[in-house]
């Protein structure tokens, strides 16, 4: 990796890996973990990390003995992007409560780990809103390109 990023350099590995999949450079077996770490110059955990941070996702698997795969069918946008458009698919406008994490959770099949990083992501660009004991509600509505 160039430089050190400040939102953590495994996610940062997380989202190289997701566009070369996205992009079809990589479309079945991933590189071995050691070639992994060879090519962007960090640490196995630091891969691992990665990883399981797209295994969460549902975009890559761990098959054991055989190593990781690119997940076969289904979306392949990070989840914060598939969240993201659920404003739209939902028809939800400004003010509207957002999901909660347990329902998320269930209708995207992840982690609730997971989904509060994209929901992180999410607040992070100001289009969700977090009142504590309240729940989220959105903020802003997503660019017209993710909307259909």
């Amino acid at each position: 990796m160039p430089e050190v990023s400040p939102r953590g350099t495994y996610l940062v590995v997380s989202e190289a890996l997701r566009k070369e999949i996205k992009e079809g450079r990589i479309s079945d077996a991933l590189p071995s973990e050691a070639d992994l770490v060879q090519s962007y110059g960090v640490a196995r955990n630091t891969i691992r990390r990665a990883l399981k941070t797209l295994e969460a996702e549902g975009i890559v698997t761990s098959a054991p003995g055989v190593g990781w795969r690119v997940s076969k069918g289904g979306d392949r946008r990070s989840l914060a992007e598939r969240m993201t458009a659920l404003i739209a698919e939902d028809e939800l406008t400004v003010g509207d409560s957002y999901p909660s994490e347990a329902k998320l959770c269930e209708r995207f099949g992840v982690s609730r780990t997971a989904v509060r990083r994209a929901i992180a992501q999410m607040e992070g660009t100001g289009m969700l809103d977090t009142v504590h004991g309240k729940g989220r509600t959105v903020r802003a509505l997503p660019p017209s390109s993710t909307r259909p």
